[in-house]
């Protein structure tokens, strides 16, 4: 966000005074002091030369790169990085700090060796340093920690690749807000010595100052030197009758000595190669930037964003269905050479749309479903995909008949499958899915199982179509649940009670819609809402006229109940039987803007829990943080915007308790949530704004879905899950339902024309010793293989300490039976970003003098690996980072 800042001038060398030969005044040339250091009895000003270069926001990233599309802003990183070197050439005492790695490694991949060599003297001379050095300055609220680590790890391995550099600095300085995740392990767990951050609550800069002074402006005075700039040029050359080096130093100093002051103020206290994933691995790691996931972009930036993804994803698709088929053929025993079969996969089928499923299972044909588990234990869940026929059997991969249910697909969702493939293929399907086919899967650790559809006589007992029941105009409740877990609707079609038979857990509760208008500035606070900003003026119930008439379709693995809240909004509710949660699927949109109003569109969770104020969210998918209406830990806020100040971001999930019981909700993308009542949960599922909010991109949050020429707002379709749990027992389901959201279960789709797939492939496969699997508090976060061979390991505890009284304790994992059929021969750890071994970034970290008594050290971590044993221990929400070497059994 904002324009690029480019320093055209670096400044390094003074021209004073002197007496020429005749006695005359000349310009003489000495440098200035720029080593590092620190002068007693001074106040001590750093001076950082840098440039904030956004990988995408008003143009993208390839424009902002080459400089086109300038009408909308005049930037371009190659020129900044082209004008660098020279600069720093002609006076050894320059110096300057570059960050984003997507573009500075666009640039390096584009120089001479003979440049290449020269940046590399500038490197290691300290004249040029990385900072941060990630491929993009992340965001800190609507990321999760993976993809956080994900994308510093692919900068910093450049970094030390190409220059033997490690950076030690965060810099954080345009994201929307921070979060703890970011200083302890984005910051302190890569092997920085500081962070340095801007954006701050704006009551919260009132007392604490350690930030940049103006967002990451300079401080105030113009002191921008970029061209075309208002801010007076530095002229030091005493001849000039501009010369003004005194009194634009002592407009620095004073700045300086304002942030000097209100630190004070604070300590004393105030009286108030090949198919790769490297393509997807880029692509993901450029959304990760703060104004792309965040969506404070423009719209084509958007755009550019979603195609990089699909390209990306693409790539990694054809990899994928390679390394499947070696799999399925060989096991892990061989290498394959070439795979007869070709696996596809349906990126799709959350609309309804995914034609290997769509097939016709007539002639002996059948559909060869093989399911795919990242995680580090065993899954059972239930898939579900689109077939046409009500003749179809599902076996498992020891051609057991297993039990499967057909379930009608709802007209909101074949329109979304009508406009949306429409939009992303250009062309429509010739005909149309009837139901939804589900079947319970098991998949083992690290491995795959394989399940057949084909043609066949449904039987009663093993298979089944829902039976389709409709409650509108009775005076009866209804009650759906198979299995442990049952709702209750009231007369009126609203849901009222849930009751768990083995937890003995009962609640009273309503789920509702409503929606914020978006406030257009015209009342007495001028600033809108928008993409940035989320500003409500009043808060719209969505009622429904009388009552809300419920479709309920019931079957043996799963009850649904389908409602139609309004013109808008199309949900429904799915009970499993055997599942101890609710999943809750919403169609919202085109949200109307016809009445010249914007709408941020909500749904609420309302019980009669006593919470007192209290509910927890969770930062980047990793710890939960405490948050208390309307208050804030550090000073006495005051509340100027309720609703807006009291929410957060929600990238896994959001709880809340009372003295028996906790209310859990787990979201499959990231929103907006927050407690805005006691008892009450609300997440905000859509936005569509009408006006911009003056931050900088200038568009309203439109988002507009254009097809056939046809252009309307943008529908999406999401699922969040809920759950009641006894005080103290819910963590276990956020942690391990949230991992397992996280990393879906992925399918991927085969044909067989008659003869035995059993018999001509490895129907079933796990990498982990079948009697072994992960601890339940431990997560395989990454597993890949370098370009040395080489592969890179991470395994993270879920548990924060305290947090749960069984599994919040020291965590062992056993990597020789991870690896079963590989003997390890080399083990070394690193630190987060694998840039360095832990040892060596252990060592290096700065001592800080602290007063006063030292914190509570008595946190548990685990101890070095003994290559002998290979057994890897956790502590409560440690993540440890190796590099393994392997020698092929």
């Amino acid at each position: 966000m904002y324009p690029f800042r480019r320093l055209a001038l670096l400044l390094a060398a003074a021209v004073l005074l002197g007496p020429g030969p005749d006695g005359a005044a000349q310009g003489v040339y000495i440098p200035y002091n720029t080593s590092a250091g620190v002068v007693k009895g001074k106040l001590n000003v750093h001076v950082v030369p840098h440039t904030h270069d956004d990988v995408g926001w008003l143009k993208t990233v390839d424009q902002y790169y080459v400089g086109s599309n300038n009408s909308i802003q005049a930037a371009c990183v190659q020129n900044v990085l082209d004008s660098l070197v020279p600069a720093l050439l002609k006076d050894e005492n320059r110096k300057f700090i570059y960050v984003e790695q997507a573009f500075f490694q666009r640039w390096w991949r584009q120089q001479s060796n003979s440049t290449k060599d020269t940046v590399k003297g500038l490197v290691s001379s300290g004249r040029l340093e990385f900072i941060n050095g990630g491929m993009c300055m992340h965001d800190e609220a609507t990321v999760h920690y993976i993809d956080m680590i994900d994308q510093t790890t692919l900068g910093h391995r450049f970094i030390k690749e190409e220059f033997g550099q490690i950076p030690r600095i965060g810099w954080q300085i345009d994201p929307f807000g921070h979060s703890a995740v970011q200083a302890y392990l984005l910051g302190a767990q890569v092997g920085f010595d500081a962070l340095y951050f801007s954006r701050i609550d704006y009551q919260d800069r009132e007392i604490f100052s350690g930030i940049f002074p103006i967002n990451y402006e300079p401080p105030p005075g113009e002191f921008y030197f970029e061209v075309d700039d208002k801010s007076p040029v530095v002229q030091d050359d005493p001849l000039l009758f501009d010369y003004n080096v005194e009194q634009r130093v002592n407009d620095f100093v004073a700045a300086a000595l304002v942030q000097a002051a209100r630190q004070l103020e604070f300590f004393k206290g105030r009286s108030n190669s090949g198919v790769t994933t490297d393509s997807l691995a880029d692509a993901l790691a450029l959304a990760q930037h703060h104004d792309a996931v965040t969506g404070t972009e423009k719209q084509h930036v958007a755009n550019d964003y979603a195609k990089r993804l699909s390209i990306g994803y693409h790539k990694a698709e054809e990899l994928v269905s390679s390394s499947l088929a070696c799999l399925s053929e060989s096991g892990s025993k061989s290498l394959c050479s070439s795979e007869t079969k070709n696996f596809g996969q349906c990126p799709l089928v959350n609309i309804t749309y995914c034609p290997h499923s769509e097939m016709n299972f007539s002639q002996g044909r059948s559909l060869v479903v093989l399911v795919y588990n990242s995680l580090g234990w065993k899954r059972e869940d239930v898939l579900r995909i689109p077939v046409m026929s009500d003749s179809v059997v599902v076996h498992d991969s020891e051609g057991r008949l297993i039990e499967s249910q057909l379930v009608p697909i709802a007209n909101s969702s074949l329109n979304i499958r009508d406009k949306y493939t429409k939009a992303y293929l250009g062309t429509s399907p010739a005909s149309k899915p009837k139901f939804w086919l589900a079947f319970p899967a098991s998949v083992p650790p690290l491995g795959f199982n394989t399940y057949f559809v084909s043609s066949g006589k449904r039987s009663e007992s093993i298979s089944s179509t829902s039976t389709l029941y409709s409650h509108g105009n009775k005076s009866s409740n209804c009650q759906v649940g198979q299995g442990r877990l049952k709702l209750q609707y009231n007369a009126a079609g609203a849901l009222s009670v849930y009751s768990d038979s083995k937890t003995r857990v009962e609640a009273n509760f309503e789920q509702k819609y409503k929606y914020y208008i978006g406030d257009d500035g015209s009342g007495g606070d001028p600033q809108n809402s928008g993409a940035y900003i989320f500003r409500p003026k009043d808060t719209v119930p969505i009622k429904t006229s009388g009552q809300v008439p419920l479709t309920i379709l019931r079957g043996p693995i799963l009850d649904e109940v389908h409602q139609r809240i309004n013109s808008w909004i199309y949900q429904i509710t799915r009970v499993y039987k055997g599942k101890d949660y609710v999943e809750t699927e919403f169609i919202i949109g085109p949200i109307p803007v016809d009445d010249g109003n914007g709408k941020e569109l909500a749904t609420e969770i309302v019980t009669n829990m006593a919470t007192n104020r209290t509910f927890y969210t969770d930062s980047s998918g990793r710890d939960f943080i405490k948050r208390v209406r309307d208050y804030r830990s550090d000073w006495k806020l005051e509340v100027h915007q309720p609703v807006a100040g009291n929410y957060y971001p929600v990238n896994l999930g959001i709880y809340m308790e009372d003295g028996g019981k906790e209310l859990s909700i787990l979201v499959d993308r990231s929103v907006g949530g927050s407690s805005i009542k006691d008892g009450q949960i609300e997440l905000m599922l859509h936005r569509r704004l009408v006006d911009d909010d003056g931050r900088g991109v200038a568009e309203a949050l439109d988002e507009p879905v254009c097809v056939d020429d046809k252009c309307e707002g943008l529908v999406i379709q999401g699922k969040y899950y809920m759950k009641f749990d006894p005080r103290g027992e819910g963590a276990r389901w956020r942690r391990t339902f949230g991992q397992e959201i996280y990393s879906p279960l992925l399918l991927a789709f085969s044909e067989q024309d008659g003869g035995d797939w059993v018999s001509s492939h490895v129907p079933k496969f796990s990498a982990m010793d079948p009697t072994y699997s992960l601890p339940d508090n431990v997560a395989l976060i990454t597993l890949q293989e370098l370009e040395d061979a080489s592969v890179l390991l991470r395994l993270a505890h879920l548990y924060e300490a305290g947090e749960h009284k069984d599994l919040s304790a020291l965590a062992s994992v056993d990597l020789g039976r991870v690896f079963r059929d590989r003997k390890i021969g080399k083990i070394i750890e690193t630190n987060l970003s694998a840039n360095q071994e832990r040892a060596a970034m252990e060592k290096k970290r700065l001592k800080w003098k602290v007063e006063g008594p030292l914190p509570d050290q008595n946190v548990v971590r685990g101890g070095p690996v003994d290559p002998s044993k290979l057994t890897v221990q956790l502590g409560p929400m440690e993540i440890r980072t190796f590099i393994i070497s392997f020698n092929h059994r």
